[in-house]
Formats: C-alpha cells, sequence, structure tokens
C-alpha cells in the first residue's frame, strides 16, 4: 500500500471496510496541497478496490477537519499552490479538491463520515460529500471561508442547500460563517448520529457493518441513483429505477435474499 503523506488508509478485506484518516493532528488536520492530494489518491485507490464495500473518513486527534491550512495561504509560512501570481495555476490547484469531492460521491461505495470534533470549511465540505454522517456532541460545522474573504473552492455553495435541506439555512451559515452545533445539524438531518464520544466508533462500525452486509449491487445502483436523482425529472427517474431494478432481479444477490427469507435464516451477498 502506497505511503501517503498526512493520511493514514487502512483496509480490512475480511470486513470490506477501509478507513481514511486525515493525521495531521497538530493543524487540527488541516489541508495542505500534500494532504488534499493524498486524499484524492486514496479514495481512487478504494473505489478500484473490489474487496472493500464501505469508507470511513474521518480525522486524527480531536478535529475531523480545520478546513485549508492557513500557513498556506496569503501570509502563511509554508505556501503551496493557492498563493501564486499565476491565477491558472491556483484555478488549476484545486483539480486536487475537485478530486476529493466527486471522488467521494462518484465512488460505488458508501462513505460514512465519522465526525469526531470540529469540521470547518474545507472540512465541512467533505463531511456534506459523504453518503451518512455520525458525530460526537463536540462537533462542530462552519462554512470559515466568508470569515477570511473567500468563496467556497470545495463545492459547500451546491452542497449545503442539499444536505442540509433548506437554502436558509445553507445562506445563513454560507453569509455568516457562524457554527452549527451538533444538536442543531442532527435537528436538521444533516447528521444521522450524535452519540457520546466513547460510541462514536462503535456506532461508525455498527453502522458500516450493516451496510456491508447489504447486497452491493443494490447499494451502489442505489447510491448512483440517489445523486444522479438530483438532475433527473420524475420520468426519468423511474426509467432509470426500472433499468436498475431489472440488473438486480437478474442477480444472484437477489436469489440469495428471497432465499434467506424463505429459510428464515440471514443472506449472504456476494456482490453477482
Amino acid at each position: 500500500m502506497p505511503d501517503y503523506q498526512h493520511i493514514i488508509l487502512e483496509k480490512d478485506s475480511a470486513e470490506h471496510i477501509a478507513r481514511l484518516t486525515i493525521n495531521r493532528p497538530e493543524r487540527r488536520n488541516a489541508l495542505n496541497d500534500a494532504a488534499t492530494d493524498a486524499m484524492g489518491q486514496a479514495i481512487d485507490d478504494v473505489a478500484a478496490d473490489d474487496d472493500i464495500r464501505v469508507l470511513i473518513i474521518t480525522g486524527a486527534g480531536q478535529a475531523f477537519c480545520a478546513g485549508g491550512d492557513l500557513n498556506a495561504l496569503q501570509g502563511g509560512s509554508d505556501p503551496g499552490l493557492w498563493v501564486s501570481e499565476n491565477t491558472d495555476d491556483i484555478r488549476r490547484s484545486f483539480q486536487a479538491a475537485q478530486r476529493v469531492m466527486l471522488g467521494i460521491q462518484r465512488m460505488e461505495k458508501p462513505v460514512i463520515a465519522m465526525i469526531n470534533g470540529t469540521a470547518v470549511g474545507a472540512g465541512f465540505d467533505i463531511a456534506c460529500a459523504c453518503d451518512i454522517r455520525i458525530a460526537s456532541p463536540k462537533a462542530r460545522f462552519m462554512v470559515a471561508y466568508v470569515r477570511i474573504g473567500l468563496f467556497p473552492g470545495f463545492g459547500g455553495t451546491w452542497l449545503l442547500p442539499r444536505v442540509l435541506g433548506s437554502m436558509g439555512k445553507a445562506a445563513e451559515l454560507l453569509f455568516t460563517g457562524d457554527f452549527m452545533e451538533a444538536d442543531e445539524g442532527y435537528r436538521l438531518g444533516f447528521l444521522n448520529r450524535v452519540v457520546d464520544e466513547d460510541e462514536l466508533e462503535s456506532t461508525t462500525m455498527e453502522m458500516a457493518r450493516k451496510i456491508v452486509a447489504g447486497p452491493p449491487i443494490a447499494i451502489r445502483l442505489s447510491k448512483l441513483m440517489l445523486y444522479k436523482g438530483l438532475e433527473f425529472d420524475l420520468e426519468t427517474a423511474l426509467k432509470m429505477a426500472a433499468a436498475a431494478e431489472t440488473i438486480t432481479l437478474t442477480s444472484y444477490d437477489h436469489g440469495e435474499g428471497t432465499q434467506a427469507i424463505r429459510e428464515s435464516r440471514k443472506p449472504f451477498y456476494e456482490g453477482r
């Protein structure tokens, strides 16, 4: 497995679960160029691994991700591609961010954000891009870009109204840079679970294992249609649903699922 810089990628082929940990705890897991590039590589790695059915994304230490590293921005001590006199260089530098965000949503496997602390700026956007979000009460969320005169470069203006289900709340967070606490995130449906800190990992793993035990073909088609459906009218969505259902109706897993019900046992899905 490659030695990724600033992240840890762990794969458990027996459990079919991978974990990507942003590993810059001394910087509250803030992203510089190297960390963002490593995340994109790791996400592509997991997407291509047929032994993995679920990816968990989390942060080391006390934060999920503090967004872009201020040291890599104007006036910082470690300027990266985001600090350049060439605007084309800056624009192209966001290809790494796009690789991360699109990689999460295009991946056929469900992605769970295990949010152990603050998620700010790009960190908030990454949490939004994940399919399921489980957090401790210490989790806090802030758009942050507006506080330093920036536009959300990791896709927040597209993601926030969709995952929060409220254009008004998305606008408030984007325009003010105020924090959203975990309890409000749960109330709005942004967070699937809020659990005590000492239960965060076990609850996340329980969710991951439940997904792993499900039929992979049906789940990956459901994820595809979940996001593509945002672009479809109902008639198109129904035609796509018919095509997807045809695939599952002719799969081994469908036969296994129905047989397991008849035999009053748990199904064993093979993804075929």
